[in-house]
C-alpha cells in the first residue's frame, strides 16, 4: 500500500479575539495590576507574543482574597444550594456554545493538536460544570455526613498542560460546594483562563466568587501563605506539592495535591496488540506527552516484546508533528523553551547510560519548541529515563518475563499516580490492578477520563482526589 500525504487543514483563528493586554480578573472586573507589571504569553508554535498579561503581587493577591471572602460571606454561602447549581449549569452552557472559540484560544497559547483541545479538553471542561452542578443541592449524600459545609476560599493553581480542564477541575467542584476561588494559571498559559472569567461576567455569577489573577510561581506562594485562605488546591510538580505541603503544615488549611508521576503501561504475552500499540502511542504521545498520568514506561513481556516494538515502531512513523492549528495534527509543539531543554536533558541521559534511541523520520519546523515521537529500548530501572518524570514524548521499554517481575518493575518508583494493564483475560487484570500501587489503572485503554470517576495518586504523585464524588471531600468539611 502506498503512502499518501494529507493536505493542510488548519482551523481559522478568526473566532478568536486576542486583547493585546490583560488584567486581572477580581470582584467581576478586570483590573490593571497595582505594580503596572506584565508579561507575555507566546505561541510555541511560532514564538510569537500573543499578549501582554498582568502580573500579580502580594497587593493585588490581597484584593482578590478580599473580594472572595465578601463574596462568600454575603452571597455564595448563604445562596440556596439549588441556585449555585444553576450558575454551574449555566457556565457548562457557554462553554458548549463557545467551545470551538476555547479550543482554538488553547492550542494557540498551549501548542497542543487542534483536535486534542476541540475534542477532549473543552467537552471534559464543560462536563466537569454539568455534574457538578447536579451535586451542588444534593451533598448530603457526600458521604461527608448530613450537613457538609464548605472551607470558604479555596486558592487554586493550575499546570500548563491541560488549563482549561485543569481550571474546570478545580472550579467546578469548589463552586458546587459553596466555596470561592482565587486562581492561578500557568504563566505560559493564562488565556483561557482569562476568556472563562468572561464566561463568569457572561453567566451572571455573582462578583468575587470566582477571581483569577495571573503571575509566575511568586504570586502562587502568595496565594499558598495568605492567611485569609482555607483551603489549597494544587496541580503540577512533586517539587512544588512538597514545598506547599511545607508551606501550610502548622496552619489550618486544607490541602489536595495532584503531583508527577511514571506510569508504567503492563503489556501482556496475551493482549491484544494491535489495540495495545494504540493505547501504547495515546498513553505517551497524547498531548506531547505532557501529561502527570502518561504511560511513560512500556513494559512488555519478554518472548514477544520483538514484535510488539516493531508494530509499535511501524506506527510512530505514522505520528504527524507539526502545526497545532492544522485538524490532521497527532503532535504539536511543545510548551515553553524550558520544558524544550527539559526533554532533551533527560532523554541525552538515556544515550549516555546506554538505552538505545529510536524516532521515526520527521521534519521539526524551524521555529517553535519541537521534539519528535521518541522511544528507547535496551532500559533498566536504574536509568534516569526509567526514573524521572521527562514530561514529554518519551517513552522507555522495559521487559519483563513473570507477572509478579512486572509488578514489582512497575511498583519501583516514588510515584503512584497511574498504570495500564493489557491482557485479554479478565482474572489477569484483576490480579495485576490489585497489586499496582497507583490511584488510576486503566485496563486495555489509557487516558481515558470521566468527570464521574475520582483521579488522584498515592506516594509522591499527590494527596486526595479530584473528580466523583469522592472529589468533593477536599472541599467540605465534615458535618454531623
Amino acid at each position: 500500500m502506498s503512502n499518501f500525504e494529507y493536505a493542510p487543514a488548519p482551523e481559522s483563528t478568526a473566532i478568536v479575539d486576542i486583547k493585546s493586554e490583560y488584567g486581572l480578573f477580581i470582584n467581576g472586573k478586570f483590573v490593571a495590576p497595582k505594580s503596572g507589571k506584565r508579561f507575555t504569553t507566546i505561541n510555541p508554535a511560532t514564538e510569537e507574543v500573543l499578549a501582554k498579561v498582568a502580573y500579580a503581587d502580594l497587593a493585588d493577591v490581597n484584593l482578590a482574597v478580599t473580594a472572595a471572602r465578601s463574596a462568600f460571606t454575603k452571597v455564595w454561602s448563604k445562596m440556596p444550594a439549588a441556585e449555585r447549581g444553576k450558575y454551574l449549569f449555566r457556565i457548562a452552557r457557554i462553554l458548549q456554545e463557545r467551545a470551538r472559540e476555547f479550543a482554538v484560544l488553547e492550542s494557540l497559547d498551549n501548542g497542543k493538536p487542534i483536535r486534542e483541545s476541540r475534542d477532549t479538553d473543552i467537552p471534559l471542561a464543560a462536563a466537569h460544570f454539568f455534574y457538578h452542578a447536579g451535586w451542588a443541592d444534593k451533598l448530603e449524600h457526600a458521604g461527608m455526613g448530613n450537613n457538609p459545609k464548605p472551607y470558604g476560599v479555596a486558592g487554586q493553581i493550575i499546570p500548563w498542560n491541560f488549563p482549561m480542564l485543569m481550571l474546570a477541575w478545580k472550579v467546578a467542584p469548589a463552586l458546587a460546594t459553596g466555596n470561592t476561588v482565587v486562581l492561578k494559571p500557568a504563566e505560559t498559559t493564562p488565556l483561557t483562563a482569562l476568556l472563562f472569567a468572561e464566561v463568569c461576567q457572561q453567566a451572571g455569577l455573582p462578583a468575587g466568587v470566582v477571581n483569577i489573577v495571573t503571575g509566575d510561581g511568586v504570586t502562587g506562594s502568595h496565594i499558598v501563605n495568605h492567611p485569609g485562605i482555607d483551603k489549597i488546591a494544587f496541580t503540577g510538580s512533586t517539587g512544588v506539592g512538597k514545598a506547599i505541603a511545607k508551606a501550610v503544615a502548622g496552619t489550618k488549611k486544607s490541602v489536595t495535591l495532584e503531583l508527577g508521576g511514571k506510569a508504567a503501561n503492563i503489556v501482556y504475552e496475551d493482549a491484544p496488540i494491535d489495540e495495545a500499540v494504540e493505547g501504547i502511542i495515546n498513553g505517551i504521545f497524547f498531548n506531547q506527552g505532557h501529561v502527570c498520568c502518561a504511560g511513560s514506561r512500556l513494559l512488555v513481556q519478554e518472548n514477544f516484546a520483538d514484535e510488539l516494538l516493531e508494530k509499535l515502531k511501524r506506527r510512530m512513523s505514522l505520528i504527524r508533528v507539526g502545526n497545532p492549528l492544522d485538524k490532521n495534527t497527532d503532535l504539536g509543539a511543545i510548551n515553553s523553551a524550558s520544558q524544550l531543554a527539559r526533554i532533551r536533558e533527560i532523554s541525552d541521559s538515556g544515550d549516555l547510560e546506554g538505552a538505545e534511541r529510536w524516532s521515526p523520520a520527521c521534519n521539526l519546523p524551524q521555529k517553535g519548541f519541537w521534539y519528535p515521537p521518541t522511544i528507547f529500548t535496551g532500559v533498566s530501572q536504574s536509568h534516569r529515563i526509567a526514573r524521572e518524570e521527562i514530561f514529554g514524548p518519551v517513552l522507555s521499554v522495559l521487559t519483563f518475563r513473570t507477572p509478579q517481575e512486572a509488578i514489582e518493575k512497575a511498583n519501583n518508583t516514588p510515584y503512584g499516580l497511574s498504570a495500564g494493564v493489557w491482557t485479554d483475560k479478565g482474572s489477569k487484570i484483576l490480579w495485576t490492578a490489585q497489586r499496582l500501587r497507583a490511584g488510576v489503572i486503566w485496563a486495555n485503554t489509557f487516558n481515558k477520563f470521566d468527570p464521574t470517576s475520582p483521579f488522584g495518586g498515592y506516594k509522591e504523585s499527590g494527596w486526595g482526589r479530584e473528580g466523583g464524588r469522592h472529589g468533593l471531600a477536599g472541599y467540605l468539611k465534615a458535618g454531623k
